[in-house]
């Protein structure tokens, strides 16, 4: 009987060596930076877990929360003292703390933003170049004075203490604002938010957009994720940095081509199930006495601390 094994499957397979080299892969930062992005929008968004657990803010209602937390932003862009925004932010975290959430999460990712948007930005306003006051800190000392446009470089540039006074009101601002919000949206679920929101007379054009944007950005955050876990599977050395940009343009380019594509199917998909400009809320509860007591307090703490 004739063999008919094919002679490719006989012939034994020449042995592969592979060397051993020490320390570790070296991914690019820039496809790092890809994957990390995609973490932080999901953990951004993904919060109906917080919103369900037995907390005090998770059992108000969001009409009052949402009436809070504009009520309150108001308050901290208003003042101009650093205790009343301290007390603002000592009554934001006891919120925290009796809605059971992470302080960790929370602030770490208040405190980060902050630093960025709040600290770093005004940063350059603490110097006498911008403003004026008493010098606390000498940082150089150029040859002589120079006017520039409507800038006066004085011949000693240094840090001032208006300077830091401002820098820092605005950074507490800042975490203010930020932890503020992100306590509304750990407590509240997007859909409750979109219902206080219609009860509130925001337009229907307004809900719309923001509904589809949160909704793509799961399926944004997944594509992201899903062409970096791919790329990684693949890949057996380290990749160059050329090669890591090409990537990143090629899916780039994808990822937008994609969009447009999705774009097309959700509103042909918008229009076959009867898609109209009309939001329409069903069963709005009535307020709780829970709910009053709630927002009298919060409206009474707001007042007390928009008249230190």
């Amino acid at each position: 009987m004739a063999n008919r094994i094919p002679s490719f499957l006989l012939d034994p397979s020449p042995l592969i060596s592979f060397t051993k080299e020490t320390g570790k892969v070296k991914i690019p930062f820039i496809e790092k930076g890809i994957h990390h992005v995609a973490g932080a929008i999901k953990k951004g968004y993904v919060h109906w877990e917080l919103s369900s657990q037995n907390g005090y803010l998770q059992k108000i209602d969001s009409r009052i929360k949402v009436l809070f937390l504009l009520f309150l932003i108001i308050v901290v862009s208003l003042k101009r003292e650093w205790l009343p925004e301290l007390y603002i932010f000592i009554f934001i975290f006891i919120l925290a703390i009796l809605s059971r959430l992470s302080l960790g999460m929370l602030y770490k990712r208040v405190l980060l933003l902050g630093f960025i948007f709040g600290f770093l930005i005004a940063l350059p306003s603490a110097f006498n170049v911008i403003t004026k006051g008493e010098t606390l800190l000498s940082v150089a000392k150029p040859p002589r004075s120079y006017d520039f446009w409507i800038y006066h470089i004085p011949s000693t540039i240094g840090i001032t203490r208006e300077g830091i006074f401002g820098v820092g009101m605005l950074t507490l601002r800042v975490i203010n604002s930020l932890s503020l919000s992100f306590l509304i949206l750990y407590t509240t679920s997007f859909p409750e938010i979109t219902r206080a929101l219609k009860v509130l007379k925001v337009p229907d054009s307004f809900l719309i957009i923001l509904a589809l944007c949160y909704k793509y950005i799961f399926i944004f955050s997944k594509t992201i994720e899903e062409m970096h876990l791919a790329k990684k599977s693949r890949m057996v050395r380290e990749v160059s940095n050329k090669k890591a940009r090409e990537w990143i343009a090629g899916r780039l380019g994808f990822i937008f081509r994609k969009t447009q594509l999705r774009c097309e199917e959700v509103f042909k998909a918008m229009l076959g199930r009867g898609f109209s400009d009309n939001i329409k809320i069903c069963m709005v509860n009535k307020l709780r006495a829970r709910d009053w007591v709630t927002g009298a307090t919060f409206f009474m703490v707001g007042i007390s601390l928009l008249w230190m």
